[in-house]
């Protein structure tokens, strides 16, 4: 026996899924997912913290996801991730991700690792 299937008059169009799901992944493109390894409150640490803040609101404001983890308070996520180096600025999203390494001072190049435009973005 064959079942038929009734439509469903409460689920919206075809065009306004597609529309919401290419403007959702358009959103996820132009936002940023960053993690920063650190290891505690060395200068170097919150040399890279700064940077990244700075980074974040001067180029990537309202775009940007930022979580510090410090490695000697959890040591198995450092592992885990495979963080061999502190400071390390992880960029998840959007792809491809990278990996910084130092205390984020060279703003020009993490820019250009970030795929962000200097002109475009900068407030």
């Amino acid at each position: 026996m064959k079942t038929k299937k009734i439509a469903d008059d409460s689920s919206p169009p075809v065009d306004e899924i597609d529309t919401f799901e290419r403007k959702l992944r358009e959103k996820e493109k132009n936002h940023y997912v960053l993690r920063l390894y650190v290891s505690g409150m060395t200068s170097n640490s919150l040399r890279a913290i700064e940077n990244v803040r700075k980074i974040c609101s001067e180029y990537l404001a309202g775009r940007c996801h930022m979580e510090i983890i410090d490695i000697y308070q959890q040591p198995t996520l450092a592992k885990e991730r495979q963080i061999v180096a502190a400071p390390t600025l992880v960029k998840e999203l959007p792809l491809p991700m990278r990996r910084f390494i130092g205390d984020m001072s060279q703003t020009e190049r993490i820019l250009q690792g970030l795929d962000v435009s200097t002109t475009r973005y900068r407030r």
